[in-house]
């Protein structure tokens, strides 16, 4: 790979997948709302490109490069907050995909890799169950399914690679939702308990210094039209998982499973865990205890600047 777009630039991942292509000599296109949020970056390899979501399709009158291995669509409007419940919003995403797939074959881009979730498994559950109980956050799984499928389909149909990446649950540094890695880590940087689930069912936190990697290993020798889980290929509990990173920065913490029920499982029977480093050879190899730490100095610096910011 020698030349590749990246929407979403500046997001969470975005912004780590830039640097880990930077870093492989990979000329890096990037798609953002405002070239400033990206000012972090001094690489001539990278290219700034302003323009919004219902902008996408017209990116091929402003983006003149040729020969772009890879297409990243990583944009997406509304991944946590009161956002990630919003089904308008949420359908929305979808078009905005199919807008970013067609301006991939447009540009003669070789390859369209979408940014999936863990959630689409969980929606997937639901489709032949006799019960339902879906959690709010499966509007926005639905939603990333459903662009899944639409890109997919169009991809095949006219020509062009694709990959959809479900990404596991993904922690690190720059990252300034609320989700429930920040909350966990800010508590336990306070020193308080909070309260968990019975946390007995498999779950899966990545680093995401490994999920750029990931990416960029997808987008050099993913299999076409694959679905690639982005994640650990051996499983922990949600337990084990927060025990672990309590132990990595406040052993004395008492953690309180059990206050929730764990009623949301994770099929993971319908992915293969293996399959990445089959194809790829690509294995996630930060260290889990010094990522924690790592990221839990970056919260304590980040989201306390961020709270004191909207008193």
């Amino acid at each position: 790979m020698k030349k590749a777009i990246v929407s979403g630039a500046n997001s969470f991942v975005g912004k780590h997948l830039i640097e880990t292509l930077l870093k492989k000599d990979i000329k890096v296109l990037a798609i953002v709302r405002n070239k400033r949020s990206l000012d972090e970056f001094t690489s001539e390899d990278l290219e700034i490109f302003e323009a919004d979501l219902n902008e996408y399709k017209d990116l091929p009158s402003q983006i003149k490069e040729k020969d772009v291995d890879v297409f990243y669509h990583l944009a997406w409007q509304g991944t946590s907050g009161t956002v990630f419940k919003d089904y308008d919003t949420q359908m929305k995403n979808v078009v905005f995909a199919g807008d970013a797939l067609m301006s991939a074959i447009k540009m003669q881009c070789k390859k369209f890799i979408l940014a999936g979730t863990i959630v689409e498994l969980e929606v997937k559950h639901y489709v032949n169950a006799k019960a339902f109980t879906p959690r709010i956050s499966c509007i926005y799984g639905t939603a990333k399914l459903a662009a899944d499928m639409l890109c997919k389909t169009l991809a095949y149909n006219y020509g062009i690679g694709f990959n959809c990446a479900i990404l596991s649950s993904i922690f690190g540094a720059g990252d300034y939702s609320r989700r429930i890695h920040n909350t966990l880590l800010e508590a336990f940087n306070k020193g308080e308990s909070p309260p968990l689930i019975e946390g007995n069912n498999l779950y899966d936190w990545l680093y995401v210094e490994d999920a750029a990697r990931a990416l960029a290993a997808i987008g050099v020798k993913g299999e076409n039209f694959k679905d690639y889980y982005v994640g650990n290929r051996k499983l922990k509990t949600f337990r084990q998982i927060i025990t672990e990173a309590r132990d990595s920065i406040n052993p004395e913490i008492t953690l309180n499973f059990g206050e929730f029920p764990d009623d949301t499982p994770v099929d993971y029977s319908g992915i293969d865990l293996d399959a990445l480093y089959n194809d790829t050879g690509f294995e996630a190899k930060c260290d889990f205890a010094e990522s924690i730490r790592k990221t839990a100095e970056w919260v304590k610096a980040n989201l306390l600047l961020t709270n004191l910011d909207n008193c």
